[in-house]
């Protein structure tokens, strides 16, 4: 039998031409008087898929969540869900169910009476109703406190309760409104683990919205970056992170250094820029650009060596500078590093070992360099 994470692995039906999205938004346009919320959005989500629409604070995820739930009416476009047009139709007749941030929780129910309150609506026979909580009950490991009330609960199990609620009606997709965000981080790293079992042992699509980077980084399958409306680039996590296509979604996404500059150099797959931090990058490229023209080039701290002599290759992808500051974050430590010219690199490190001989120190001057596929060109 193939274990959970196995099945995470190898699920991917974005790259099967033949594949039909179970959910399409096509050419979703939402204003608000003046104001465009959502901007003729196409987007495709597919049966079982976790999926994560990621961005800062008013880029129109949550309205596309809402849109999806019934709660607010696109201003132009469709959304199918499961082959059907769900314009005109009511939330409480959508086979969707929302977790929202604050839980929204009856405070005068018990907790297995919260669970059942959908199903009560629904006006499900008793025996069912009973079996059916129970079996949410196991689901979210909260047998023990099914008579106790959301006051006497901690924030990590009032959250299972609102996803046993919302899960109870067994809808076919799951929308989860930045759900983990009243949780402290340690709890909020292990939720995400169990939402994904979850997701996973039901078989049903989630789709979550979130800010938290690192959140849908671990969630999701894939993602949809989200920028003033629009969506900037939908890929999964390690595309996202290795592959941007843009400049704002390398920016956005992790901590990234930034050099720019011109083409000087330009063909048989690979580029030179000489950037305006006083050095030359050479970096291996598919799409060359032309030479003269302005270039940028994202590389992630990770992926940059700090060494107190300058490396082998030093007239390519190498300056020198002076460690600034220092951050020690126990699994790994943080440098900033000024070059000549100003600007400042961020630089990471794990901390393999418990102690290190000779540390670099702050005032130090240092080499920082890295290899040719380290980074990507931004073509914008």
């Amino acid at each position: 039998m193939k274990s959970l994470g196995n099945i995470r692995r190898a699920f991917a039906p974005w790259t099967d031409p033949s594949a039909k999205p179970f959910i399409a938004f096509k050419n979703i346009t939402k204003r608000f008087g003046n104001f465009t919320a959502v901007d003729d959005l196409s987007l495709n989500i597919y049966h079982r898929e976790f999926f994560a629409l990621l961005g800062a604070s008013g880029c129109g995820k949550s309205t596309l969540l809402r849109m999806l739930a019934g709660f607010e009416q696109p201003t132009s476009g469709e959304i199918i869900l499961d082959g059907t047009d769900l314009a005109g139709t009511p939330p409480y007749k959508r086979p969707v169910n929302m977790m929202f941030q604050s839980y929204a929780l009856f405070p005068h129910m018990t907790v297995e009476k919260n669970i059942a309150f959908g199903l009560e609506q629904d006006g499900m026979a008793k025996d069912e109703m009973a079996e059916r909580v129970t079996q949410m009950l196991k689901l979210v490991k909260l047998e023990q406190f099914a008579s106790r009330k959301p006051n006497q609960l901690s924030g990590g199990q009032r959250q299972r309760v609102a996803l046993a609620r919302s899960l109870a009606k067994r809808p076919k997709v799951l929308l989860l409104d930045e759900p983990l965000g009243a949780l402290d981080k340690k709890l909020r790293e292990e939720t995400q683990f169990e939402l994904m079992d979850l997701q996973q042992t039901l078989g049903l699509t989630f789709v979550v919205v979130t800010h938290d980077q690192e959140e849908a980084m671990t969630m999701a399958d894939r993602i949809a970056v989200m920028s003033h409306g629009k969506v900037v680039q939908v890929a999964t996590p390690a595309e996202i992170y290795e592959a941007p296509n843009c400049r704002f979604v390398a920016d956005f996404i992790g901590d990234v250094n930034i050099f720019d500059g011109k083409v000087t150099t330009s063909g048989n797959g690979a580029v030179e820029i000489a950037v305006d931090s006083g050095f030359t990058i050479r970096i291996a490229a598919p799409d060359t650009p032309a030479i003269g023209s302005t270039a940028g080039f994202a590389i992630r701290p990770e992926k940059i060596r700090v060494s107190r002599a300058a490396p082998a290759n030093t007239p390519v992808n190498a300056a020198k500078g002076e460690i600034w500051d220092i951050g020690y974050l126990g699994d790994m430590t943080v440098f900033h590093i000024k070059l000549a010219s100003g600007q400042f690199v961020r630089t990471s490190s794990l901390n393999a070992q418990r102690s290190v001989e000779d540390p670099f120190t702050y005032d130090q001057d240092v080499w920082v360099s890295f290899d040719q596929d380290a980074g990507v060109l931004l073509k914008d």
